[in-house]
């Protein structure tokens, strides 16, 4: 008797649930495409515990017959094609048939679905790929898909799944890459008895972004437009001034489909190139308009990679597009402000030229110097104090040893900002300035981590920020760490996030607060899974690096001492937590070297 045997209809849909349903963000994508392609104007998603519960699927759409209603859950049952020549002329989301059977297959599914023409709608009942009834019951016309408990029937797939924020975070991804490209249909996405966000039917592409991403982002975009005999361009691109350094609001769409391609985003970035700094990525709303006949769309599972005939050309067609749209705003190669090295400009508000006023310096006089009298004495110097090193390696293990005095407040040259500078036993000591706070901020975060001990200080003025649905949900969801490392920060249901408090040595200026915020949400976005320590560590040294650029430099004396004092109290004073020198020594027979 042979070993070989053919797989149950059910057991092979659970086989290429795998495929199809990796997450409840893949029921989200399936269903919401379905209902646009039933022509619906108005979609509304309903979300449980992050879609492990329930994920539900609301369409005003064409409705299906009762007969449809049941066959829609076998395997490769599809409107879409009939013949081989029908795949060369894809033109809507699904057509395989797969999705639905999929999802039965892992879950427990009720259908209520009605055509205009029926009087009474057809319910389904799934429970792990088998029907448990038909009935017919009241609804109105479209469709309304209930996938509840995910994953039950299959318990290691469901172990799997991240934490609540991760797998919202997914969803919240594939309700805008559908919602986007529809500006003619209303969307709803509903969490946790939240509306999470509410899309009216927009009047353009560009309202639709803007509802979604934010007004900043459609206010720092500029329009491609490109027309040839193999592709049409259309949509946006962003700013080389706004562009971030890492990947986010990167969006391809042809024919109305999300899609991701590297090679296209190097036409982009290509595109960019003396216009922005290496490490940044531009933000881009991009539509593709070729014809059906030159897209193979089943490469790919979920359809989110696509093989075009012709693309060496979309990539240069796409360069030219872009780079002409750079051009045509004028934008010269922007500055990158944060990194060291760069060059500095004074900041000024926007009143500045009507409150500068005028300004003359009036000299210092003591009326009564005699020039004749011999001066006082000079006082005595102070003990040298001691500064706690014990990170530090044993060439200078004691940093109070390099001075020949107590160091005092006239003792501290700040230099453009960037550095101090100040007398030691051997000569003269350099300070990072920006270092100094990356090292100083790097121990505060790891205790705040550990033991919840932070500093904070609150504003004069609450700071309103403009953020994006998505990022909205991700600093909804980080707000207890947040807060723990010293953030205080208001996160409502919808609009602006207000910044009432920063940790210590962060800037409260609007502006900084602003990009502190963009940065925030970097440094949130990477769901690391490394061990608990490796992880905290691999945080606060971030949250060091984002502080250090916000950081007010010292803009005296006395805040130079007491910044030297602070970073010579951390346990290593002299690196960062990613090895870099904080400190510099340069001896008397350096500084006469520069003399012979």
């Amino acid at each position: 008797m042979g070993h070989l045997k053919v797989l149950s209809a059910r057991l092979s849909n659970m086989i290429a649930a795998g495929e199809v349903v990796q997450r409840p963000s893949s029921v989200v994508k399936e269903l919401m495409e379905n209902a646009v392609d039933a022509g619906a104007t108005q979609v509304d998603v309903v979300i449980a515990d992050s879609g492990r519960t329930l994920i539900q699927v609301i369409d005003d759409g064409t409705g299906m017959s009762p007969s449809d209603a049941v066959l829609c859950f076998e395997r490769h049952a599809t409107s879409k094609i009939s013949t081989p020549a029908d795949l060369e002329n894809i033109l809507t989301y699904g057509f395989r048939g797969e999705a639905l059977a999929s999802i039965a297959a892992v879950a427990q599914v009720t259908l209520r679905t009605r055509r205009p023409s029926d009087d009474t709608a057809t319910q389904v009942v799934i429970d792990g790929g088998a029907q448990v009834k038909t009935s017919s019951v009241a609804a109105p016309v479209g469709s309304n898909f209930a996938v509840r408990n995910l994953f039950y029937n299959t318990p290691a797939r469901r172990k799997f799944l991240k934490s609540d924020a991760v797998e919202f975070k997914h969803i919240l991804e594939e309700f805008t890459r559908v919602a986007i490209p529809r500006p003619e249909t209303g969307f709803s996405l509903r969490h946790n008895g939240k509306d999470v966000l509410v899309l009216r039917k927009a009047k353009s592409l560009k309202f639709r972004i803007q509802d979604i991403i934010g007004r900043n982002a459609v206010g720092e975009v500029v329009d491609l437009s490109a027309d040839t005999s193999v592709v049409k361009i259309s949509g946006y691109a962003g700013r080389p001034d706004s562009a971030r350094r890492a990947l986010g609001n990167q969006y391809f769409f042809v024919g109305g489909r999300y899609f991701r391609s590297p090679y296209l985003h190097k036409a982009v970035m290509k595109a960019y190139e003396e216009f922005i700094p290496e490490g940044y990525t531009p933000s881009y709303f991009i539509f593709l308009d070729v014809d059906p006949h030159s897209i193979d769309v089943n490469i790919h599972p979920t359809k989110t990679e696509i093989k075009f005939e012709d693309d060496n050309v979309i990539f240069q067609v796409l360069y030219a597009c872009v780079r002409e749209a750079l051009g045509r705003g004028s934008f010269g190669a922007s500055i990158e402000f944060e990194r060291e090295g760069s060059v500095e400009f004074p900041y000024t508000g926007k009143g500045f030229e009507e409150y500068k006023g005028g300004f003359t310096p009036s000299p210092a006089f003591d009326p009564s110097y005699n020039p004749f009298i011999d001066s006082p004495a000079a006082p005595v110097a102070p003990a040298v104090p001691t500064y706690q090193s014990g990170g530090l390696t044993a060439r200078t293990q004691d940093y109070g040893k390099l001075f020949q005095h107590a160091p005092s407040e006239q003792d501290a040259l700040v230099v453009q900002g960037k550095y101090i500078v100040t007398r030691s036993a051997s000569g003269l000591m350099i300070v990072n300035v920006r270092r100094a706070w990356e090292r100083i901020l790097y121990e505060r975060a790891l205790r705040a981590l550990s033991d919840g001990e932070h500093v904070s200080q609150t504003a004069l003025f609450p700071v309103e920020v403009e953020v994006g649905v998505q990022e909205r949900v991700l600093l909804q969801s980080n707000l207890s760490l947040l807060s723990g490392l010293g953030f205080d920060i208001k996160v409502p249901d919808s609009g602006n996030v207000t910044v009432s408090g920063v940790p210590e040595g962060y800037s409260c200026e609007p502006g900084r607060v602003e990009r502190m915020i963009g940065d925030l949400l970097l440094i949130l976005s990477d769901s690391g899974t490394a061990l608990e320590e490796v992880m905290r560590q691999k945080t606060a040294s971030k949250f060091a690096m984002l502080g250090s650029v916000n950081a007010q430099a010292p803009d005296s004396p006395a805040a130079a001492h007491h910044l030297m004092d602070t970073l010579f109290a951390c346990d290593n004073a002299e690196f960062t937590s990613n090895g870099r020198r904080i400190v510099s020594v340069l001896s008397l027979d350096d500084i006469d070297k520069q003399f012979n």
